[in-house]
């Protein structure tokens, strides 16, 4: 338990002390209870008070089976929604007035009673975890329950502010480091599984590096966590670098470092961004602790290209030439088509029809790869397309066994950045230029 955890308990006990016996509630597993409880929450004025409050809130939502958090989150959507006339009473006065008064009235009728609700939850002990995990909640049930969407508009408002980059603290993850948060990586791992400790320890050797973004408020919670490989020469594979018997680089032989896997370790504060700044930050890093290290690039998946090809097969000759559409068919009516000798022979087809597939990722929020899109919003290059970098059976359903290297180059990061933001346009090597002309 931290410092402010025991801090915030102890301020929690005092406040229970303050309820007359008949108020001591260790509220009943129900959501009209719950109800109760909030109500008293957000009409209380004392600090120990509150945060007893609060305390019992989170320990109630958390009692709640499945049923019964998802009456209580439609609940918030109703009950906590924001009062529409008042909205547009105070709308019609700011346009008017056009002052500072009129302006505080319009916020403060725009903003939903639940947020404020949040804001106090997030008093209990371990309030923040409690409501990264209601969020988690929320967006499992948005596609059975869209009602919900609004009450998630304004939790991840709220979490964007309170996991804004300035609050979290940049780390590196080593042998050192804590049990538990290593049991985490192993856990948390999205990219690459890891099979126990034997893997954790290679991916932790001296020519490894694994940094971590946390929060003060889940200081043994990993964020989101990046894994480096310090290697000869832009790696085009994955196999030499998670194999756990392979042969260490000597550190100051290393000239290349390759980001091979960023894990996002909160389903909760989906959306919320860390990895842009977390790559920047390793850059950094790596520069100051190594200067012979001179390229630093990823070895990525293309988790949508599959889907992708399915697509453009429906519709040849718009996104696939006729003879590449024809070639590709048989890989996705027939399993046997895709491994072996036959993918061998679709080698450039495939290579032509992924350098497309990413290329398209500059055309708008919801096309192309959403990998491709996050390092090239982050300024990379879409350097290399590698054949058969990961044969593995999930590389193979994904992206037919190819990888990509992102090249991210100090020097242009900002205007390519710049350049895919504002105008769409993908920063490309002319080897991937070629193939998808």
């Amino acid at each position: 338990m931290t410092l402010l955890t025991q801090l915030m308990t102890s301020v929690a006990d005092a406040g229970l002390e303050l309820l007359r016996p008949s108020e001591r509630k260790l509220r009943r597993d129900s959501v009209a209870a719950l109800h109760e409880l909030c109500r008293d929450l957000m009409s209380s004025r004392g600090e120990a008070l509150g945060t007893a409050l609060a305390r019992d809130a989170v320990e109630g939502y958390r009692r709640l089976d499945a049923e019964g958090k998802t009456a209580f989150l439609k609940l918030l959507a109703e009950d906590y929604a924001p009062d529409a006339e008042r909205i547009a009473d105070s709308v019609k006065d700011y346009v008017v007035r056009r002052d500072a008064e009129s302006y505080r009235a319009l916020t403060q009728a725009v903003e939903a009673p639940r947020q404020e609700l949040f804001r106090r939850c997030n008093q209990a002990p371990n309030g923040t975890a409690a409501l990264v995990e209601l969020r988690q909640d929320i967006l499992e049930r948005l596609d059975r329950e869209p009602q919900l969407k609004e009450v998630d508009v304004d939790l991840e408002h709220l979490l964007s502010s309170w996991f804004n980059r300035g609050f979290l603290y940049f780390r590196r993850i080593d042998w050192r480091t804590s049990a538990d948060i290593l049991e985490k990586l192993i856990r948390y791992e999205a990219v690459h599984q890891m099979n126990g400790w034997d893997d954790l320890r290679r991916r932790l050797a001296a020519d490894r590096r694994c940094f971590a973004f946390f929060h003060p408020a889940l200081p043994d919670e990993p964020l989101i966590f990046i894994e480096v490989a310090l290697v000869k020469g832009a790696a085009a594979t994955i196999g030499p670098i998670l194999d756990k018997a392979g042969k260490e680089t000597p550190v100051e032989e290393a000239d290349t470092a390759v980001f091979y896997s960023i894990s996002n370790c909160q389903p909760g504060l989906r959306g919320i961004s860390f990895g842009n700044f977390l790559i920047k930050q390793v850059v950094l890093e790596l520069t100051a602790e190594l200067p012979n290290l001179k390229t630093f690039v990823t070895l990525s998946p293309i988790p949508g290209f599959r889907r992708w090809l399915g697509e453009a097969l429906a519709t040849p000759g718009e996104r696939l030439s006729e003879a590449d559409a024809k070639a590709l068919a048989p890989l996705l009516r027939d399993t046997a088509a895709a491994g072996g000798r036959a993918l061998q022979k679709r080698e450039g087809a495939l290579l032509r029809a992924c350098a497309r597939y990413l290329l398209e990722s500059g055309k708008g929020p919801r096309r192309g790869d959403p990998v491709a899109r996050f390092h090239l919003g982050n300024g990379a290059v879409l350097h290399r397309i590698n054949w058969m970098g990961d044969a593995s059976e999930k590389g193979l359903a994904q992206s037919f066994g190819m990888l990509v290297n992102y090249l991210y180059d100090l020097s242009a990061i900002e205007r390519n950045h710049e350049d895919f933001v504002n105008k769409g346009k993908v920063a490309t090597s002319p080897g991937v230029a070629r193939l998808a002309r």
